[in-house]
């Protein structure tokens, strides 16, 4: 009998070679070496695959998508973003400068009646998007704090999560 529960997913977006723009990925690939996660976890490094992404949003639902956010606010400030914020278009399609928007992919899946329900953003307020593989002074130490943030939405989520030893 084939399992139709959907995964929770975690969805790190944006660009390993443009500063802060990478800050979604550096908090995936963060999350992967100090956590283990069980299998109704799926983490990705989304970076920058747009429409590729498609058969992740599919499979999993809540999703928590991990992004910079292109807004008037303090670099280095997080900030979330809910299904209803985004429904309410309450955050621009294009969140931050790269890709295909996130949001536009989420309308070729709900095209297929396989969109997530829920979505959650955790974002922050780039500083520097630059050529750099570097976070910047202010957005480096936001990786751990979100990372602190969607593993206690995890608990809130029934989710056990155990720490990688050494």
């Amino acid at each position: 009998m084939k399992n139709n529960k959907k995964k929770i997913g975690i969805l790190g977006v944006g660009n390993l070679i443009v500063g802060d723009e990478g800050f979604g990925v550096h908090t995936v690939r963060y999350l992967e070496e100090h956590y283990e996660f069980p299998e109704e976890v799926l983490l990705r490094d989304g970076g920058t695959a747009g429409i590729y992404m498609s058969p992740f949003l599919e499979e999993c639902d809540p999703v928590l998508v991990i992004d910079v956010v292109d807004i008037d606010a303090e670099p280095g400030s997080l900030h979330y973003y809910s299904s209803a914020d985004v429904k309410a278009g309450k955050i621009s399609t294009r969140m931050s400068p790269h890709q295909l928007g996130l949001l536009e992919i989420l309308e070729i899946c709900k095209l297929r009646d396989a969109a997530p329900e829920t979505l959650e953003f955790y974002c922050v307020v780039p500083k520097k998007l630059d050529t750099s593989t570097e976070l910047s002074d202010v957005v480096a130490p936001r990786v751990k704090e979100i990372s602190d943030i969607v593993l206690k939405r995890l608990a809130e989520l029934g989710v056990e999560v155990t720490e990688r030893a050494g």
